[in-house]
């Protein structure tokens, strides 16, 4: 049976034989048990119901074994045998290109070099999945082999519920991942119900399908830490010298010494799990690899001396790194954590003073005495920090919910007023003002061919429209547009293509519409073939997260999900081919509402009108609201896009004199 064959089966009325558990790989770690025995059966009826009553006596033991060892029914016995990998759209069957793009999407979420735990169906953070078990994955394909252009695929929270009939202009998919009744949002209820296989944890692009490697996040790291630069430059010099600590190098934190490599600095980013290590390293990703500390002090002096650029992974823990440093007097110019925080009590942070495989153990057996360890953790971490930024260490948040749970740990990380935290989230003091608020933010394509060449052309059509647009853009976005094309310039001598052949920049509405009418009017001329559209939900309008893409909104409307749910609903009636709704994210279940979409262009009229309408929606949602929250640059951005398309009506926000409140309150 060939590739296409396969796909279209689906799940196959004859089982295919037990597999062995494949220990080559990076498995996630074993979920705490938090089942009754009635929830037990009841999980394990809910992974029967996919398959026939003839199949129930043989996979009962099968899935109550996988339930108990792992805490999570993933169906290990239904992965497919062949590759799974972003192949060229041609190869999948079908009767939609939108369809066929959409499982290309999905097949690099899980290709082993793109996600961190492919054979439990997650991409990266620890629980940001694709799919909560292989049936599922295989229903999907299947289901999207069979869709017509009239139909739209209802996913909830990775089952396909089923094809429904629609209309051209409609999504071909629709996506929720753990939509929850607000009450039932806590950690331990992420826990509960995902053991049940009734919701996941989609993270941002894990589960809407639109992941494209650690090259996304080197984007975003590249121009936090240059603008991070800026801030703390004292006469217009660059990071050349300059030290960033930082921690995590799994499946977005990995980025991180890419970007300090292209940034300039010295970067040091410290890992405790050996695989995530040699995977970043024999990528290169990371330049060089220490497990000790009287090594990494002395090589970090040794790079400060000679203004090296370089990056060194510290095999070993995050807080031992802090407090040596301090200890040894080695000054620390830039430092943040990129640990998945969110996720702090199943492997997203491993506390200080156990092994790797102590901690995997005593999470899955002794959670309380886990989340214990990782608190004392986060204290001992955020005590180090306190003395290096003493010292004139800029840290900032990476949004990784650092802060807030060190907080809840009581950790000394309050200002003075008891109510805001010592150090900014970088969107507060970067990302915010600086690149969302005008509109900018990471807009993505994926070349659908696979081809290298068609990711070159792309490339060099983005810069000639970004170059072009340069030249009469605005003082105010000079920067952000100087950056991006640099960006873009150095792309593949940076080698940053792990998966699909995919590429990223932060540009706004107009630069994105330009761009993408650019790729359109390519394939319609059969320069390049068929490219796919996305972004990060770290972005302009997709997010709703008081503590990280919404804390620059000061109005009292960073705790709303308004504008993130308005975003996708926009989005799915002005063309997106799929959208994606979440709650999780980056910060956290509970914690953030988000929001992304896919479109597929393929070089004709109708490709042409959806672009424009939805892209501009896209971005200027969230210029609107961040306009309405007072914030000056997005005032600018609002005031700007109503000049360039005069259908566009902001409500614009009537500014108060502060002096006004002195005499009459």
């Amino acid at each position: 049976m060939d590739f296409k064959a396969k796909i279209l089966q689906g799940i196959p009325s004859e089982l295919p034989p037990k597999k062995e558990y494949d220990t080559s790989v990076n498995h996630a770690p074993k979920r705490k048990a938090i089942l009754n025995a009635e929830e037990k059966q009841l999980a394990l009826q809910n992974a029967l119901r996919y398959f026939e009553e003839k199949h129930h006596q043989e996979l009962l033991p099968e899935f109550k074994e996988e339930l108990e060892k792992y805490g999570r029914i993933y169906m290990y016995r239904l992965k497919p045998d062949y590759d799974i990998y972003a192949r060229n759209i041609e190869a999948y069957p079908g009767n939609s290109t939108q369809a066929k793009g959409i499982m290309l999407m999905i097949q690099n979420n899980l290709d082993p070099k793109v996600a961190q735990h492919p054979d439990e169906l997650i991409t990266y953070g620890g629980n940001g999945a694709v799919f909560q078990n292989w049936a599922q994955y295989l229903l999907t394909l299947q289901y999207l082999a069979e869709m017509e252009n009239d139909q739209t695929l209802v996913m909830y929270s990775g089952h396909p519920m089923g094809l429904f009939p629609s209309h051209e202009n409609a999504p071909r998919v629709v996506v929720t991942n753990g939509m929850m009744i607000p009450n039932y949002s806590k950690p331990d209820d992420w826990e509960k119900f995902n053991a049940l296989g009734v919701t996941q944890y989609g993270q941002m692009t894990a589960g809407s399908y639109m992941y494209i490697g650690p090259q996304g996040i080197v984007h975003g790291t590249t121009i936090t830490v240059l603008n991070a630069g800026r801030k703390i430059s004292k006469s217009g010099e660059g990071l050349e010298g300059k030290l960033f600590v930082t921690s995590g190098l799994g499946g977005m934190s990995g980025a991180q010494p890419k970007a300090g490599n292209i940034a300039g600095c010295i970067t040091v980013c410290a890992e405790v799990n050996p695989k995530a290590t040699q995977t970043r390293h024999s990528q290169g990703w990371v330049d060089e690899v220490i497990s000790d500390l009287e090594k990494l002090a002395k090589r970090v002096k040794e790079a400060k001396a000679n203004k090296e650029v370089v990056s060194i992974a510290f095999q070993g823990n995050i807080v031992e790194v802090w407090e040596y440093f301090d200890k040894k007097n080695i000054y620390i110019d830039l430092g943040s954590d990129q640990t998945s925080l969110h996720n702090p009590w199943a492997g997203g942070y491993y506390p200080v003073g156990l092994s790797l495989e102590e901690a995997n153990k005593m999470m899955a057996e002794e959670p309380g005495k886990f989340k214990e360890k990782v608190q004392e953790s986060l204290k001992r971490q955020t005590a180090a920090i306190n003395k290096h930024t003493a010292k004139g260490t800029y840290f900032f948040d990476y949004g990784n919910a650092f802060l807030l749970e060190a907080s809840r740990a009581g950790a000394d990380i309050f200002a003075e007023n008891g109510k805001d935290f010592k150090y900014p989230s970088y969107v507060q003091d970067i990302m915010g003002p600086m690149c969302f608020d005008y509109g900018f933010g990471p807009f993505r394509w994926v070349c659908a061919s696979g081809k290298e060449e068609d990711l070159d052309k792309t490339d060099k059509i983005a810069t000639q429209v970004l170059e072009e647009l340069k030249k009469n853009s605005p003082e105010e976005i000079q920067q952000q547009m100087a950056d991006n094309i640099q960006w873009i310039k150095g792309a593949r001598e940076n080698k940053l293509v792990v998966g699909s052949k995919a590429r990223i920049l932060y540009a706004d509405a107009e630069g994105r519409m330009k761009i993408a009418k650019a790729f359109n009017d390519a394939i319609g001329n059969g320069e390049i073939g068929t490219v796919i559209l996305g972004r990060d939900h770290h972005d302009v309008s997709g997010t709703d997260s008081p503590y990280r893409e919404t804390s620059n909104i000061y109005d009292g409307s960073q705790f709303t999900a308004d504008m993130a749910i308005q975003n996708v609903i926009g989005d799915s009636f002005r063309g997106a081919t799929w959208v994606s709704i979440h709650n999780g994210g980056g910060v956290g279940w509970g914690e953030v509402v988000n929001g992304g979409f896919g479109m597929i262009l393929e070089g004709d009229k109708a490709s042409e009108e959806r672009l424009k309408s939805m892209l501009f929606w896209d971005v200027n949602n969230g210029i609107a609201r961040r306009s309405w929250a007072r914030n000056k640059e997005a005032v600018f951005a609002a005031k700007r896009a109503m000049q360039m398309e005069p259908k566009l009506k902001v409500t614009i926000p009537n500014l108060v004199d502060p002096a006004l409140f002195d005499t009459n309150i």
